[in-house]
């Protein structure tokens, strides 16, 4: 039998900041209901879940912290889950009470809700003798429930003790998850890992020049950016080391400047020179860097300018060159890496200042990096940014798994670069669909996207009206990654490229397709991988057909027309006889998944929009 912990929703809702066991001591509740209260959007803050939790008899609302969406979106909580709420936090905002779970464990899934909770607006104070609602693994479903009398001194001993020290004699506050931080708290210290920590950098401008360095921490509920100004600096460079934890408090929490971060948190820390920085010698339940790797072949599904973490091998390392920046006025020191993985691919990333200086790599190295900022030069490319992290020969598995495959195969493998979608033989696709900046075809043109120096991009959806079915391909190398086109020289096909000489060409897509939707219709170019995705089929075996049955070919074009796809797609002006025009060339098609799509017009129902 599953009991809730009656009194729970009262103590939580009258606590004080300063009743710290309250928010460690284990509840077992109910989820009455969990509803997305924002859209996380590509760059943005991450979508937070409002939650209703009860305890049988009363119910109060609640957030759930960021690290614990996945259990929302992969359906492990959901409406009447019975769980133990093994941490919470309180933050006040704009005197309003937020209560956020920070961990939690589940116990049950149940069809139906557990006693006849109230709002604990109106609520009394519960009694030692407060019924405690119940429900029977013999029953499972029932809504009944039974009263048992729960005592407090029984209920004790269970109770998990808080796992950060107490106040020290220096007046330490209580330690705070990073996760828990807010700028209407005080008397507050974290216990976090520096995971990054910036040069020193001097700045100018109108109202003054100064100078500044940033640190990212970590702890196990999250990150955060600390970054200190003039004196500060002085005072706590010397004190932050990367990879040692420490006790930091009395810093300002402010809303976090998106444009210079790109940690998943609304807020950060600003370092003053009363801040407080000791060294913490006890580091257990303080991770090391956490990774999301991606592969390097998947680089083609990140936007640009969003970050990434990857792992690869240093294939080859260029020499320190120099650049002028024209913003800053001086020259600044680059170093291109060649990196390669295990999905066959390769990329150049980019080191900056005085870490391309100081690159050392001999015997090409494992490195993995964090944060790392993603390019459309050449197709992808990656770059350091200020936030970045690079460690060489880590000692994680992903290390030593891609260490035995290269030493063993890989180091003679060759490998495809990604490759640019604007030529006529593009190969890998760049860009990927974002619904957040979806346009019609008619917002597209009245924006004039395309129309300036540079190329625009945009995501759009659209249904295939006709395909123009001469020139419908062209004979490309053989050559893995050249995709050049070849031309026929005595019964042979000649690469000037590779100048190699082929019995046969590879046939590759290049199509012009006009599509519509319902504000207006557009040509859309595309290559190779947008062929494959509409007619199902690699180019030579369409060749083919059309060489052998010219019925079955119109047929399959036929059958191709009227069919919806997401496009994410690049704007560019070039000119045509003399006349400039704007061309639209997909870099990513994706036939409609219907669940996916009907999702999104829910979500779109607890937008403001829907309002």
């Amino acid at each position: 039998m599953v009991q809730l912990t009656a009194g729970s929703c009262y103590r939580l809702h009258h606590a004080t900041v300063e009743e710290e066991e309250i928010f460690n001591t284990p509840h077992t509740i109910q989820f009455l209901s969990i509803k997305k209260v924002n859209a996380g959007a590509s760059g943005a803050a991450p979508d937070r879940f409002r939650v209703i939790m009860s305890d049988g008899v009363y119910f109060i609302q609640a957030m759930l912290a960021t690290q614990l969406n996945s259990m929302v979106n992969d359906n492990t909580i959901g409406k009447h889950t019975i769980a133990v709420v093994e941490k919470l936090t309180c933050n006040y905002v704009q005197e309003k009470r937020l209560i956020i779970i920070l961990a939690l464990r589940i116990l049950e899934q149940s069809l139906e809700k557990i006693g006849d909770p109230k709002n604990i607006t109106d609520a009394p104070p519960p009694t030692d003798s407060s019924p405690t609602s119940t429900i029977h693994p013999s029953a499972p479903g029932s809504s009944s429930t039974t009263s048992t009398a729960q005592h407090r001194s029984s209920n004790a001993s269970s109770r998990q003790q808080p796992s950060v020290p107490p106040p020290d004699k220096s007046g330490r506050g209580p330690i705070f998850p990073i996760e828990g931080l807010s700028p209407y708290q005080s008397n507050w210290t974290i216990k976090a890992r520096v995971t990054q920590k910036s040069e020193i950098r001097e700045w100018s401008n109108m109202r003054g020049e100064g100078k500044l360095f940033n640190v990212t921490l970590m702890d196990e509920s999250g990150e955060i950016r600390g970054t200190a100004f003039n004196l500060a600096v002085e005072e706590l460079y010397p004190k932050l080391e990367e990879g040692k934890v420490y006790y930091i408090s009395k810093a300002r929490v402010n809303l976090a400047k998106k444009k210079f971060s790109n940690l998943n948190n609304d807020y950060e820390l600003s370092f003053e020179r009363h801040t407080e920085v000791e060294e913490c010698l006890e580091t257990a339940n303080v991770p090391m860097i956490k990774y999301n790797f991606v592969a390097l072949s998947g680089l083609e599904d990140i936007p640009k300018d969003s970050t990434c973490d990857i792992i690869g091998i240093v294939k080859e390392a260029s020499d320190v060159t120099e650049i002028v920046s024209k913003q800053q006025n001086r020259t600044i020191p680059k170093r291109e890496l060649t990196l390669v993985d295990k999905s066959g691919f390769s990329v150049r990333l980019t080191l900056w200042g005085k870490q391309a200086e100081q690159f050392s790599a001999p015997d090409a190295p494992v490195i993995a990096f964090k944060g790392v900022k993603v390019g459309d030069f050449g197709g992808r490319s990656l770059s350091m940014i200020s936030s970045s992290t690079m460690t060489i020969n880590p000692d994680i598995d992903d290390c030593y798994a891609l260490r035995g495959w290269y030493d063993s195969t890989g180091a003679g493998q060759s490998f495809q670069a990604h490759a640019n979608t604007g030529g006529g033989g593009g190969g890998g696709l760049t860009g990927g669909f974002n619904r957040a900046e979806m346009r019609s075809i008619n917002e597209v043109k009245e924006a004039q996207l395309g129309s300036s120096d540079k190329a625009d991009y945009f995501s759009t959806r659209a249904t295939i009206m006709h395909i123009k079915s001469d020139n419908i391909s062209y004979p490309a190398c053989q050559t893995p990654s050249c995709n050049k086109k070849v031309i026929e020289m005595g019964g042979n096909w000649k690469c000037e490229k590779c100048d190699k000489s082929f019995p046969s060409p590879d046939h590759r897509y290049i199509m012009s397709l006009a599509v519509a939707d319902w504000s207006g219709q557009a040509w859309l170019q595309g290559f190779n991988d947008v062929g494959v995705a509409v007619f199902g089929m690699p180019a030579n075996e369409l060749v083919d057909i059309k060489e052998r049955d010219d019925a079955k070919y119109n047929i399959i074009l036929h059958k191709a027309n009227c069919k919806t796809y997401n496009f994410a797609c690049r704007a560019k002006q070039d000119d045509y006889n003399g006349q400039p025009r704007t061309r639209y060339g997909i870099t990513r098609i994706s036939p409609l998944n219907y669940k996916e799509e009907a999702m999104a017009l829910r979500d779109l129902l607890h937008t403001a929009w829907a309002r």
